[in-house]
Formats: C-alpha cells, structure tokens, sequence
C-alpha cells in the first residue's frame, strides 16, 4: 500500500515542473517527467510519441507560437488508480509573462488529461491530451 497524500503531491510536482517549463521556454526541462514511451497531443492537435519527439515539439513551439506565451496551472483531482497509475486534469490560464492574468474573466484557457504512472518510484507522464477552451 502506498502513501495516497506523498503520491497526490508527487502528480503535483510533475505538473508544476511543466508549468515551470512552459514559462521558462525549457523543452529538456519540460520532457524530463514524461515516460520514455509515451504520447502527448498539443492543443494545436500535433501528435507526438515518445519522450525525444515530445521535447523536439516543446522546442519548436517555445521556439515559435508559445514563444510569448505563459500560464498559471491549476491541478485538479487527483484520481489514483491503484498504486501505479493515476489522471489529473490540469487547467491552465494565459497569463503575461509576470503571471498576471491576461484576461481576468476567463478561468482557464486550456484543460489538460494527464496520465501518469509510477515507474523506478517516480510518477511520469504517460499520455497527455490538451484542448483550449475558447468563450
């Protein structure tokens, strides 16, 4: 049996650590968490498998589109599934580089599912999928 409140705050962490990196335009820092075999779809809709694909895509849009692009991230619940696997979804909100809110009456501007799995006792990125959320 594992401690539900330390694997709770370890999901966290890993998303805070994404958080980290989308602000800091970081794609080595942004792959680290996320399994070697593994799939993330932007919220652009491209596809990426794999820890090196999904750092090349983070370098190329930190490098373009999202270049002046930052966010706060808000984890929502953490749903454990057993003592290895979990989802989490992740609402993000534009913010300005700063972090003050870009538009104040939007609550979030992306919702993402992430999954996670507990390997080598640390919980990576499994699979992760984003949409924006337009008013």
């Amino acid at each position: 049996m594992t401690d539900r409140a330390a694997d709770e705050a370890a999901i966290k962490d890993v998303i805070a650590l994404q958080e980290r990196a989308f602000n800091t335009k970081d794609p080595e820092l942004f792959a680290r968490p996320w399994r070697e075999r593994s799939w993330g779809v932007s919220v652009t809709g491209v596809e990426a498998e794999g820890r090196e694909a999904i750092r090349r895509a983070a370098e190329v849009g930190f490098a373009g589109f999202l270049a002046d692009q930052y966010a706060t991230y808000a984890t929502g619940p953490v749903e454990l599934l057993g003592d290895d696997a979990a989802i989490v979804h992740v609402y993000a909100r534009a913010t300005d580089a700063d972090g003050a809110p870009t538009d104040p009456d939007v609550d979030h501007t992306m919702v993402a599912l992430y999954v996670l799995a507990r390997e080598d006792d640390r919980w990576q990125i499994v699979a992760r999928q984003n949409t924006l959320v337009t008013r």
